[in-house]
């Protein structure tokens, strides 16, 4: 995807998230968005900076640097949601372009996409852009509704109850 495709993705996920996470549609509903949606941008855009210099892709787009983004708050204090545009933008670039990434490079060169994207320049990315991220937002809300409720009904068996 391009850096449009990143940037449409980024919001309408702290969109969502900002809703799924505070639904009451009001001030506290509109800051957990912003919260959120500045360090998702920033980093969905962060895989591209791999077009300045090493190989556009690989250097910047696999699992060892997401893992890096993951942890790095635990170790400095900040950057809580940056991780999530990293994945996210991951995510686009797979299922949502024809070129897919190289998750697993340095190791591996090999890149992994899914058969259902479009090429970057299409007129149907943006659309493409659009499903990915409702199908990023599904899978969101069903972590966030669906296995909390799961594990207390397993715990009410698992007790009697």
């Amino acid at each position: 995807m391009n850096k449009k495709g990143h940037v449409l993705n980024a919001i309408l996920l702290s969109i969502g998230l900002g809703y799924l996470l505070e639904p009451a549609g009001d001030l506290k509903t509109f800051e957990t968005m912003i919260a959120i949606g500045i360090p998702v941008t920033l980093g969905a855009l962060f895989p591209d900076v791999d077009t300045a210099f090493g190989k556009h892709r690989k250097t910047l787009h696999n699992l060892p640097m997401l893992v890096g983004f993951y942890v790095f708050p635990s170790l400095f204090g900040n950057l809580e949601y940056v991780w999530i545009g990293v994945l996210t933008h991951y995510v686009l670039d797979v299922a949502g372009s024809k070129r897919g990434i190289a998750l697993f490079y340095p190791v591996w060169k090999k890149e992994f996409g899914l058969p259902i994207g479009v090429t970057v320049s299409s007129s149907r990315a943006t659309l493409a852009t659009v499903l990915v991220t409702a199908g990023e937002l599904a899978l969101v809300a069903l972590i966030v509704f669906e296995v909390p409720q799961r594990g207390f009904d397993v715990g009410r068996a698992a007790l009697g109850i």
